[in-house]
């Protein structure tokens, strides 16, 4: 959500007004894109990671309070679990060597981070799904202590007013029927299971709807080749378990509603755009509010005085649906800019990992946003949406629909169609080649040996049980070899199974 709430109960007067207030919200964006508003000096990016502690026994370890005391940094702040963190990277331009600098900034920041854990007697870890995570760590007591936590919580039940089910049926395991999880949560928590990297993208309000556009169709290809999350509550499921588990966490709707059609708050959306404001006016349209909190601020009183307005309603609404790419509004010293906020991708396997995924998806979007035929006029929104649940549930043994292909694995999709595009792109966001083929090659190399983080989880737990032990010490001594493996920065298809 990205803001405070106070800790309330909301009458009905609270939502007639904050309905009313979100309306007028709309109705300023609406005005200010008319009027072309809006900042774009540069391309800029930006990124979120979000982290995971565990304690030296690779479970997790609820001391995020303790550890973001000791580490001192205002980049880093709290995340939803008690065993979560996130580390925000402050907006930089796209262009020259700025990724190479990134990542050298990334490596120091979170390695000074995991020193100061050790103080508490935790580490960091990066990865999408913390495989040792258990029923008992879903208790309401483990959320974070900030006042919107519990207020979500609480908001989200109310609405549901029935527990959370947790329910899937996984990918093919070693040889063996697939596992299936049936489970159930009184909280949210395991919304916190779903680790992951944010990324961000500054555009021009006339480039929003292909971006987004290009975003939704390249996303189920992102997370089959960047899988990183096959174990949750102890069973193997989706290579990206983190995509279904989303949604389920956070799912307002009981059965009867999802029987109707009524559409998930984690939601991939249902129709290309031609604007950021299809975006926003359908969240307003179909969404009720969750947390109909108010501020002070008339946004088209502000607009009319010649201000920009903060829009907090309409922000803190689109905080609550949670598409997994985002339109995202913003105001930085006074001046508007607009962002896609790309939310598919796990964390880790590795710092080099998460910079080679992040320059595929920006080298990719760049190239498919200037084909002279759109590339959502030749694939329907459906397609794209069966293609994200297909990459999550497979990973790169998937099959993915592209248009002028058909039906193609993902890794060739990749190598054959859209590493070149993806290199055109970062060449034309001004990107220097010593990063575009750093990065590039990670998932050219990651691509030709068709191993993901996920496979690497998969095949490491599948040893270690033939070897005799039982899924609960397996996973955690898989935990223990992926953490020092994480370690030695090494790209995740390069590590051993042993």
């Amino acid at each position: 959500m990205g803001r405070d709430v106070s800790v309330r109960t909301f009458t009905r007067e609270d939502r007639r007004r904050y309905r009313e207030r979100v309306q007028r919200c709309l109705d300023a964006l609406g005005t200010m894109l008319a009027e072309d508003s809006f900042s774009f000096p540069r391309q800029q990016m930006g990124l979120e990671i979000e982290l995971n502690l565990v304690d030296a026994a690779y479970r997790p370890a609820m001391a995020n309070a303790e550890v973001l005391e000791k580490i001192g940094d205002p980049s880093f702040t709290l995340e939803l679990g008690q065993h979560n963190l996130e580390v925000n990277v402050p907006p930089r331009e796209l262009a020259g060597n700025e990724t190479l600098d990134l990542e050298r900034e990334l490596r120091s920041t979170l390695a000074s981070a995991d020193d100061k854990a050790h103080d508490a007697g935790t580490s960091i870890v990066m990865i999408g799904v913390l495989p040792t995570l258990r029923q008992e760590h879903f208790d309401r007591r483990w959320l974070s202590a900030l006042p919107r936590y519990a207020l979500l919580n609480d908001q989200l039940f109310a609405e549901r007013g029935e527990g959370a089910v947790l329910s899937m049926e996984g990918s093919p395991f070693g040889g063996r029927p697939p596992e299936k999880l049936s489970s159930y949560s009184e909280s949210i928590l395991p919304e916190a299971a779903c680790t992951s990297v944010q990324l961000h993208l500054q555009v021009a309000p006339e480039d929003f709807a292909s971006h987004w556009n290009v975003a939704q169709a390249l996303a189920g290809v992102q997370v089959a080749i960047a899988a990183n999350s096959p174990f949750l509550l102890g069973r193997a499921l989706w290579h990206e378990t983190r995509v279904p588990l989303f949604l389920q966490a956070t799912d307002t709707r009981p059965q009867e509603l999802k029987n109707q059609g009524v559409r998930p708050r984690v939601w991939f959306g249902e129709r290309w755009i031609t604007s950021i404001f299809d975006l926003f006016e359908e969240n307003v349209r179909y969404f009720p509010a969750l947390l109909p909190e108010t501020g002070d601020e008339d946004p088209l009183d502000v607009l009319g005085a010649g201000g920009t307005p903060s829009l907090e309603e309409l922000r803190l609404h689109n905080g609550t649906v949670w598409r997994w790419n985002r339109p995202v509004y913003d105001v930085v010293d006074g001046v508007p800019h607009l962002r896609v906020e790309n939310r598919v991708l796990p964390a880790g396997p590795t710092v080099l990992d998460m910079m080679a995924n992040a320059a595929f998806f920006y080298g990719a979007q760049r190239a498919l946003t200037t084909l002279d035929r759109p590339l959502w006029t030749q694939m329907s929104f459906q397609a794209a949406e069966e293609n994200l649940y297909a990459g999550s549930r497979h990973g790169m043994g998937a099959q993915l629909y592209w248009p002028g292909i058909g039906w193609i694995p993902p890794d060739e999709l990749v190598l054959r169609r859209l590493l070149p595009l993806a290199h055109e792109g970062l060449e034309a966001c001004g990107v220097s080649s010593s990063a575009r083929d750093r990065y590039l090659g990670v998932i050219e190399a990651r691509c030709l040996a068709r191993r993901t983080g996920s496979v690497w989880q998969r095949e490491t737990v599948l040893l270690l049980e033939s070897k005799g032990l039982s899924r609960d010490a397996a996973l955690a001594e898989m935990l223990a070899r992926y953490l020092e493996l994480m370690h030695t920065g090494e790209p995740g298809h390069t590590w051993p199974v042993e």
